[in-house]
C-alpha cells in the first residue's frame, strides 16, 4: 500500500514538474501587464477556483483545525509567504527576459532540497544519488563561477521553493486542503490590492482586454493544477527523490528560453545543462534499482 502511493506520489511529482517547465509561455503573455499586479490576481484566481473543488471534496474539514492548530497555522502562514516570493519572481524574470536565469534557480532547488532532507530529515542517499548530486553541484557551480555577477534571482527562487516543499512535507496538512489554505490567506490582501489601485485609476481594471482578462482569470487554474499535484508528491516520496525531479522543470524553462524566446546560450550555461541530465540519468537509475527490487519483495 505504501508503495503503491509512493508510485502516485512520484507521477504526482513528475507531471507538476513538467507542467512549471512550460509556463513560461503562459507569463510571457501577459507580458505587458506588471508582475506584482499578475501576481495579485494569480492569488485571488487561484483562491476562486479552488473554492469549489474544495467544498466537492470536503476537504474543508481539514482546514478549519488547521486554523486553530498554532503550529500548523504558523507553518502554513510560513509556506504561504514562500510561495507568494517565489511566484512574483518567477513571473518578474520571465516577463523580463531571463528566463534562462529561472532554469539556473530551478535547477539550485533541488540541490536544496537534497541538502534539506540529508541535514535535516537524516534520510538517506544512495551511492548512486551521491554521484548524482556531485554532479549537479558541480554542474550549478560552474555556472555560477561563469556568470560573473552574484546570482541573485537564482538564489532567491531556489531557495524560497525548496524551503516551500520542506514545510509542506512537515506539516499536518494534505495537498489540497494546504493549498487552499494559502491562497485563503493570500486572496483578501491581494483583492484588497487590485481594488485600491482601481479606485486610483491604475491596474488593468481601468483598461481591460478580453484576452489579457481571460488570461489573468486563467491563471488560478494553471497555478493550482502543478501546485497541487506538488503538494501531493511532496507528502509520499523522500524529499531527495523530490529533490531530483525538480529538474524537469528547470529543463522545460531552458528549451523555451533558448529555442523559442532565443535567450543567449553562453557555454558556461550549456556544460549546466549537460551536468544536470546526467545527474538525472544517475537519478532514474537509482529510481529503477530501488523499483525492481521492491518488485521483487513483492514478488
Amino acid at each position: 500500500m505504501a508503495f503503491d502511493a509512493s508510485k502516485k506520489g512520484f507521477g504526482a511529482a513528475v507531471l507538476a514538474s513538467l507542467i512549471w517547465g512550460g509556463l513560461a509561455i503562459y507569463w510571457r503573455q501577459l507580458q505587458a501587464i506588471p508582475a506584482y499586479e499578475i501576481l495579485a490576481y494569480r492569488m485571488v484566481s487561484s483562491f476562486v477556483v479552488l473554492l469549489p473543488v474544495t467544498v466537492m471534496c470536503h476537504s474543508w474539514k481539514e482546514i478549519i483545525p488547521a486554523f486553530q492548530n498554532g503550529r500548523v497555522l504558523r507553518r502554513m502562514v510560513c509556506s504561504t509567504l514562500l510561495i507568494a516570493l517565489n511566484w512574483f519572481g518567477y513571473i518578474w524574470a520571465v516577463n523580463n527576459g531571463r528566463i534562462l536565469e529561472t532554469s539556473l534557480g530551478y535547477y539550485m532547488s533541488p540541490l536544496c532540497n537534497v541538502a534539506l532532507g540529508c541535514l535535516i530529515l537524516r534520510e538517506r542517499i544512495s551511492r548512486l544519488q551521491m554521484a548524482a548530486f556531485a554532479v549537479a553541484l558541480l554542474g550549478v557551480m560552474y555556472a555560477v563561477i561563469c556568470y560573473g555577477a552574484f546570482p541573485w534571482l537564482g538564489l532567491w527562487l531556489a531557495t524560497s521553493f525548496a524551503l516551500y516543499g520542506f514545510i509542506r512535507k512537515t506539516v499536518s496538512i494534505e495537498a489540497l486542503p494546504g493549498l487552499f489554505m494559502e491562497t485563503m490567506l493570500l486572496a483578501p490582501v491581494a483583492l484588497s490590492w487590485i481594488l485600491y489601485q482601481g479606485l486610483r485609476g491604475h491596474g488593468f481594471l481601468v483598461s481591460p482586454s478580453w484576452r489579457e482578462g481571460l488570461l489573468l482569470l486563467g491563471t488560478g487554474v494553471v497555478t493550482a493544477l502543478p501546485l497541487g499535484l506538488y503538494a501531493y508528491g511532496a507528502r509520499r516520496i523522500r524529499l531527495i527523490t523530490m529533490g531530483f525531479i525538480q529538474f524537469l522543470s528547470p529543463s522545460g524553462s531552458f528549451l523555451i528560453g533558448v529555442f523559442l524566446y532565443k535567450e543567449p546560450l553562453t557555454p558556461a550555461a550549456l556544460i549546466t545543462f549537460s551536468a544536470i541530465w546526467l545527474a538525472l540519468i544517475l537519478q532514474m537509475l537509482d529510481s529503477w534499482r530501488v523499483f525492481r527490487a521492491a518488485e521483487a519483495r513483492r514478488g
